[in-house]
């Protein structure tokens, strides 16, 4: 986007790409152009952009139910590369890639990159699978498109990632924000200080976090965490960024991607400023258009401030399927990893598991210990969880404590939540 361009041309060229992709949608994707009959509306009838509300939204399911090739707005010969959803939950959604869509795929994640910080000449260890999972090639040629060095460590294999940061001394890592605190103890394993490597830069997605763990990243690391969002269905990473500058919500590069706020129940619009889903349809994409594409991540929008042409949104507390119903108290991870981040003796590594015994469902929070914490710790940490959930969030668990390295770690999005009900 051109730097010089204002709010009023934004808004003009959004519409313009709106309207584009409307039509794209209807004349190339017959789910798109069913979905629009049915609710009795055309790409003609979007004369504003407020008149995006007037059409119908695009789920998960309606995805799984177009595997493999339903969502191609476009020739397969016209098709550079797929991605795909990893399908733990249900039939993967497939999604296809023109030359042009992984261009501007690159230039937002180049974008995205300088804004957390980077620059050309840097080295960017990239700890994102790689695969399918659109994290670890979006961020490799989004930094390369940056000018810098990639270093594509992919995930796993802790020591040899900790060994190359040690000596490969990149600038710039892109990684999980719960997997960079595995590394952080593995650092600490081999006898190095974390605060003492090369790293100044870490841009962090793929899972909710939290300002806690901002805090214990960059206190541990001695670097600036900013975060990054994006989904395989929207596009990658590269969709929202935060300023290394302000550290005050994602910044939505709205010249390709117009976000919406709904009641996650009702579906209807929502003012900016008010919390809500996050729906996104795509202004660009010419092989997998989405059109008011239900991500289910609650947030909300916010004025920009590091570039006041792109409204904000705020870090992803949570998604509103991830949410816990626990004797009718909702609970999201994201409330536990407060409460965990705020006691001593606790690291942020902990799992939630759900167990109905009898009538009424229990939770029992796994979290470890941290290398130093006796047991008279360990007791007392446990206890003192239990109490702040019940004062913070309303709910009774029950907590355990376990020993550093005894939870799983995950090099892609952890898993939080255990349901055994």
């Amino acid at each position: 986007m051109e730097g010089t361009m204002d709010i009023d041309e934004l808004r003009a060229l959004q519409l313009d790409r709106l309207r584009w992709t409307l039509r794209h949608a209807y004349d190339n994707v017959p789910a798109h152009r069913r979905r629009f009959d049915a609710a009795g509306v055309h790409p003609d009838d979007c004369r504003t952009l407020d008149d995006l509300a007037l059409f119908p939204f695009t789920t998960k399911d309606d995805l799984r139910a177009a595997y493999p090739y339903g969502t191609l707005a476009v020739p397969h010969d016209q098709v550079r590369r797929f991605h795909a959803s990893s399908g733990t939950t249900g039939q993967p959604t497939v999604v296809g890639h023109t030359a042009r869509d992984l261009d501007v795929w690159a230039d937002l994640v180049a974008r995205s990159i300088r804004a957390a910080g980077g620059r050309p000449g840097d080295k960017v260890h990239v700890a994102y699978g790689y695969g399918l999972f659109t994290g670890g090639l979006g961020a490799h040629y989004g930094a390369e498109r940056l000018g810098c060095a990639v270093i594509p460590a992919s995930g796993g294999q802790s020591a040899r990632q900790v060994r190359l940061i040690h000596d490969l001394r990149p600038d710039v890592v892109m990684v999980t924000p719960s997997y960079m605190l595995a590394l952080v103890d593995e650092f600490e394993r081999q006898g190095l200080d974390p605060r003492a490597s090369s790293l100044r830069v870490g841009i962090f997605g793929a899972e909710p976090w939290t300002e806690g763990m901002r805090r214990e990243i960059e206190e541990r690391l001695d670097l600036d965490a900013v975060d990054i969002y994006g989904l395989s269905e929207i596009m990658g990473p590269g969709v929202a960024q935060e300023f290394a500058t302000t550290k005050d919500g994602l910044h939505v590069w709205e010249d390709h991607f117009l976000p919406e706020i709904v009641d996650p129940v009702t579906g209807a619009p929502l003012p900016d400023g008010e919390d809500g889903e996050l729906v996104l349809t795509t202004l660009t994409r010419e092989a997998a258009p989405m059109v008011r594409y239900r991500t289910r991540d609650l947030t909300r929008l916010m004025p920009g401030t590091a570039d006041p042409r792109f409204r904000r949104i705020r870090r992803i507390t949570g998604r509103d399927d991830d949410m816990i119903i626990l004797r009718g108290v909702n609970v999201f991870p994201t409330q536990v990893e407060e409460a965990v981040l705020g006691v001593p003796g606790l690291a942020p590594h902990f799992q939630l598991h759900l167990t109905r015994p009898g009538r009424l469902d229990e939770m029992t929070v796994r979290v470890e210990a941290r290398p130093d914490a006796a047991g008279h710790v360990r007791l007392a940490a446990a206890e003192r969880l239990v109490r702040e959930l019940k004062d913070g969030v309303g709910v009774s668990v029950s907590a355990q404590v376990v020993d550093p390295g005894t939870l799983e770690r995950s090099a892609g999005k952890l898993r939080r939540v255990i349901d055994d009900r």
